[in-house]
């Protein structure tokens, strides 16, 4: 069921309200539960591999990731001289995973036709003794698509943060392996068995170096990028396009983001949506930043921070 855009759906459904912005050709479908991209469209094309409004997001589809994006090994840091204990929400690799607002009802603030300011207030819980006001806004223009995240610590004391999201893009074809991508980044982070970086490589002369437009192949991927080289506009970006070029999209991260994390699909639990789409998640932090403090945030009593992605469809993609 299409919206009127800027109008809320207010049907019982899994994801909750259902919000339409359309502009110049363009659509974006996003929902009260985690106030998370479901569908976005140009021109009659999806952009992205998303979901139904009748279905229950898998793969993390399209949602934000706060207060830190992938993992935290055993769910467990310290931090301020206490150690904190997470709930294991993936319990088959015994950590916690993308933080703890995705499945959070976000509130509609702002509404107008092509563009939407969605906010939540995570309280202290289980493993996060701090709380944390965030506003998520949803901009579509001619460019194309602008999120922006923004956290403000509303404690007595300082707290870390990340932040990232979750897109998976779509060339247009049941499988990603015969389209072409291109990924920014000059150093990968290999992780162990329970996805936790063991340290940093070169991508040079390794299948995870996608730093020129490369068909994605039988590559399997799921591991983070950093040293992102920035064009002009001090934004990184993602390239994936169908083999002819026809079908084609750029994901951009400004430079609150040093992070993309890649995923392939090999391992989702759901078998008929496995490289169906490409994963590219603009991270602010590494995963397991709460241990490692790799991109870490330290956000003062009071203290914002604010990042920016955003999806430019195009006819064709690519730096060349």
């Amino acid at each position: 069921m299409d919206l009127t855009p800027g109008r809320a759906d207010e049907r019982h459904l899994p994801s909750g309200r259902q919000v339409t912005l359309a502009h110049a050709g363009c659509s974006a479908a996003i929902t009260e539960v985690g106030a998370s991209l479901r569908r976005f469209e140009c021109e009659g094309r999806d952009v992205l591999d998303g979901y139904t409004e009748d279905e229950v997001c898998t793969g993390a589809r399209g949602q934000s990731l706060i207060p830190w994006p992938n993992r935290i090994r055993q769910g467990r840091y310290s931090w301020g001289g206490r150690t904190e204990q997470l709930a294991l929400t993936e319990p088959e690799k015994g950590g916690a995973i993308h933080g703890l607002t995705r499945w959070a009802n976000w509130r509609l603030e702002q509404l107008s036709a092509s563009a939407a300011s969605f906010v939540h207030t995570q309280h202290a819980c289980q493993g996060w003794p701090w709380v944390l006001e965030c506003r998520i806004e949803y901009q579509l223009d001619d460019s194309g698509l602008s999120v922006r995240t923004t956290a403000v610590n509303r404690s007595a004391d300082p707290c870390p943060y990340g932040t990232g999201a979750h897109p998976y893009l779509t060339a247009g074809t049941p499988s990603i392996d015969p389209a072409r991508v291109q990924v920014p980044g000059g150093v990968y982070l290999p992780v162990d068995d329970q996805g936790i970086p063991t340290g940093r490589r070169r991508v040079d002369g390794t299948a995870y170096d996608l730093r020129e437009m490369t068909v994605l192949g039988d590559r399997r991927i799921d591991v983070t990028y950093t040293e992102l080289a920035r064009d002009d506009d001090g934004r990184a970006r993602v390239h994936l396009e169908g083999r002819d070029g026809t079908r084609a999209a750029a994901l951009w991260a400004d430079e609150a983001y040093p992070y993309f994390e890649i995923f392939t699909g090999d391992t989702l639990p759901q078998e008929d949506r496995r490289r169906t789409g490409l994963g590219v998640e603009p991270m602010t932090c590494a995963p397991d930043a709460f241990n490692s403090g790799e991109g870490l945030i330290e956000l003062g009593p009071g203290e914002s921070h604010t990042a920016v992605w955003g999806i430019e469809p195009r006819p064709s993609g690519g730096r060349r």
